[in-house]
C-alpha cells in the first residue's frame, strides 16, 4: 500500500511550524515481508523519491526560481549560428555556454551527443562504464532539459554518436562559426575536446556564415571552452594550478581569504529561435543504450533533471528548514534529509555550484548564519579541490601509486572483491552500504569513507577496482570526485594523514547506534535486538576476512575463516 508521511523536521520552532508550508511528503510501500509492527524508520520496502515533491510542486518551483534570475538587459549582438554542446552541465540556469551562444548568434542549435563511448567498459577491470540506474537519471536530466530549452525558445537535439563525427558535421550543415561548450579536466573527455576542435578545423565556413559582417574569407568553426563546473572560477584563484596547494585546507583558506565568487549568469526569457531541424531525436531508453532497466524499489530513488535539482535545494532549504542543522546531521546513512543529496544533480550538472552559494547567502541573509550554513559551501570547496587538484596531476589520480606515486602491495582477488561488492563481506555496516549502493545509486559519504577504507585496509584490495564499481554504479559520479576520494581513503592522495582507518565498530557505534541502517538494508538483522543488529556473532552470514583493527563482535566472540591480526593503525 502507498502510504504519505507528514512530520515536523528536527528543532523548528513554533513560527516555522504554523507559518512554513511543510511538504514532506515521504513515499513508500509496505510489502507483504514487512511487519507493520516494525517501526517505519527500518521498514525494509521503504522507496523515499528525492525530492519529495510532486511534479506541480517541482513545474512551480523551478519557473519562480527561473523568474528570480532572468534577465531583461542582456543584449544580442552576434550573428549567424552557434552551438552548443551540453555535456556534464544538462542546465539553463547559470550556463554561461548557453549565454555565450545567444549572444554571438542569431540562432542557437543546443546538442547533446549520445556518447557510445560512455557505455563500454572501465579501463582496469572491465566494469559497465555507465549502469542503468545512472543512465536512467541521465535520460531524465535530458528530457527535463529539453523541456527547459522548449520554454526558452529553443528545442535539444539528440545524436547518437561521437562528438568529433557529430558537431563538425552539423557546423558545416548550419553554417554554425561556434561550438560553445562547458571545459572538462580529465584525460578521456580532454581527448573528445581535442578531437572535436581538430574536426573543426577540417570544416569550411563561407564568408556569409561568420558571426561578423566584416569576415571576407573561408574560414572554420571555432570550439569555445568555457569553466563553469566549480564555485570559484579556475581564472580567478590565487595561483595557478601547477602550484596549487596539495592539502585542502591550505588551498580552502586561500580561496576564502582571496577570491571571489562570481554571480549566477542570468539569461533572457527568450533564447529563441533555433535553426530550423526536420528531426530533432528522440531520448533513448536505457534498453536502447544496451543496457538491462533497473527499478529502484528500496531506498532513494532521485528524480533527474534541473526541475528536481531547483525543487530540493527549495525543499532542504526553505519547506523543511533543514540547512540550519546540516552539520549535526551529515553523517547520518537512512532516509532523504540527513543531507542536502544535491550530489547527483551536481554531477550531471543540472544543479550550478554558485546558485546553491547564493541560496545558502539568501538563507542566512532571511533566516540565520551558523555553522551548518558555512558547511555546505565547506563542502562545495572539497569539490572545487578535487577538479583543480585532477588538472594539476593529470592521469596520476587513475594510477595505482596515486598522485604521490606510493608503492604498496594490493592484490585483485576477485571472489573476495565480489563479497565487497555483493554485500556479503559478514560486517552488517559493510553489506548494508554496499547493498544501499547497487539497489539505489547513492550511499552516504560517511559510508563511502567506511567500505573504502575496509576494501584497501582489512581486505587489502587494489582500490582501483573500489573506485571503478563507483564508476558504475554512482548516480554522482564524477571522476575527479570519485578517485580523489578513493585516493584519499587508499592513502595515495594528498591527505596528510594517509593510513586513515576507519574503524567498523566504532563508526557503527557512533553512527548507526541502533542499526536502523542495516536493519532497513538487511532485513534479517530486524529481529535482533537493535545493540546486536551491528553485532550479530553467528546469527549473520560468516565474515570474510578479520579487521586490522580490533574486533567487530562486541557482544560475541566470533573468528574470521582466515583468522585474526591486529595493527596499530589509528582508527576513526
Amino acid at each position: 500500500m502507498a502510504v504519505n508521511i507528514i512530520l515536523p523536521p528536527p528543532s523548528l520552532s513554533l513560527w516555522h511550524t504554523k507559518k512554513l508550508i511543510y511538504s514532506t511528503q515521504i513515499r513508500f510501500r509496505i510489502m507483504s515481508s514487512a511487519s507493520k509492527s516494525q517501526p517505519q524508520s527500518v521498514a525494509s520496502s521503504a522507496v523515499y523519491q528525492v525530492p519529495g515533491l510532486d511534479s506541480h510542486e517541482m513545474d512551480s518551483t523551478a519557473d519562480k526560481t527561473f523568474e528570480r534570475y532572468s534577465s531583461n538587459t542582456a543584449k544580442r549582438n552576434g550573428k549567424g549560428v552557434s552551438i552548443v554542446w551540453f555535456r556534464n552541465d544538462l542546465r539553463v540556469l547559470d550556463n554561461e555556454a548557453l549565454f555565450k551562444a545567444w549572444v554571438s548568434s542569431q540562432a542557437v542549435l543546443p546538442v547533446y551527443c549520445i556518447d557510445p563511448r560512455l557505455f563500454q567498459t572501465t579501463y582496469y577491470f572491465g566494469f559497465p562504464k555507465t549502469g542503468a540506474l545512472r543512465a536512467q537519471f541521465i535520460i531524465e536530466c535530458l528530457a527535463d532539459l529539453k523541456k527547459k530549452l522548449m520554454k526558452k525558445g529553443l528545442n535539444l537535439l539528440i545524436q547518437h554518436g561521437k562528438p568529433e563525427d557529430i558537431l563538425p558535421s552539423l557546423a558545416k550543415a548550419f553554417g554554425a562559426h561556434t561550438v560553445y561548450a562547458h571545459k572538462e579536466t580529465c584525460s578521456e573527455e580532454l581527448q573528445v575536446e581535442r578531437s572535436v576542435a581538430r574536426g573543426l578545423r577540417q570544416v569550411e565556413l563561407s564568408p556569409a556564415q561568420g558571426n561578423s559582417s566584416r569576415s571576407s574569407s573561408t574560414h572554420s568553426p571555432k570550439l569555445q571552452l568555457i569553466w563553469g563546473s566549480t564555485l570559484y572560477h579556475l581564472d580567478d584563484l590565487p595561483f595557478s594550478v601547477g602550484s596549487l596547494p596539495d592539502v585542502y585546507t591550505q588551498f580552502r583558506k586561500s580561496v576564502e581569504a582571496k577570491c571571489t565568487i562570481r554571480g549566477c549568469i542570468r539569461l533572457p526569457t527568450s533564447l529563441g529561435p533555433p535553426p530550423s531541424v526536420d528531426d530533432w531525436g528522440i531520448i533513448p531508453s536505457v534498453e536502447q543504450l544496451g543496457l538491462h532497466s533497473e527499478k529502484v524499489v528500496k531506498g532513494m530513488r532521485f528524480l533527474g533533471g534541473e526541475t528536481a535539482a531547483l525543487s530540493r535545494v527549495t525543499e532542504y532549504f526553505w519547506n523543511k528548514d533543514l540547512l540550519k542543522i546540516y552539520k549535526e546531521t551529515r553523517n547520518g546513512m537512512l532516509g532523504p534529509d540527513y543531507s542536502t543529496k544535491f550530489s547527483p544533480w551536481l554531477a550531471s550538472g543540472s544543479l550550478s555550484p554558485r546558485f546553491i552559494y547564493e541560496e545558502v547567502k539568501r538563507y542566512e541573509k532571511e533566516r540565520l548564519a551558523n555553522d551548518s550554513t558555512y558547511w555546505v559551501l565547506f563542502e562545495l570547496i572539497w569539490r572545487d579541490y578535487f577538479r583543480f587538484i585532477s588538472i594539476k596531476y593529470g592521469n596520476s589520480f587513475f594510477h595505482l601509486g596515486g598522485p604521490r606515486k606510493v608503492e604498496k602491495r594490493w592484490h585483485q582477488d576477485q571472489k573476495l572483491f565480489e563479497t565487497w561488492r555483493n554485500g556479503c563481506t559478514g560486517y552488517p555496516l559493510i553489506d548494508a552500504n554496499m547493498k544501499e549502493l547497487s539497489a539505489s545509486g547513492f550511499m552516504s559519504n560517511r559510508g563511502r569513507q567506511i567500505v573504502c577504507s575496509f576494501l584497501v585496509r582489512d581486505m587489502g584490495i587494489d582500490w582501483r577496482m573500489g573506485a571503478e564499481w563507483f564508476e558504475t554504479c554512482l548516480l554522482d559520479y564524477d571522476p575527479c570526485s570519485n578517485y580523489g576520494n578513493w585516493t584519499y581513503g587508499a592513502g595515495v592522495g594528498n591527505d596528510p594523514r594517509e593510513d586513515r582507518y576507519f574503524s567498523i565498530p566504532k563508526q557503527a557505534q557512533t553512527y548507526d547506534p541502533d542499526g536502523e541502517h542495516v536493519a532497513f538494508w538487511v532485513p534479517e538483522l530486524l529481529t535482533l535486538p537493535k545493540e546486536r543488529r551491528n553485532f550479530p556473532g553467528k546469527s549473520y552470514i560468516e565474515q570474510v576476512v578479520p579487521l586490522k583493527f580490533g574486533s567487530s563482535n562486541k557482544h560475541h566472540s566470533q573468528r574470521s575463516k582466515y583468522g585474526g591480526r591486529h595493527s596499530g593503525l589509528r582508527n576513526r
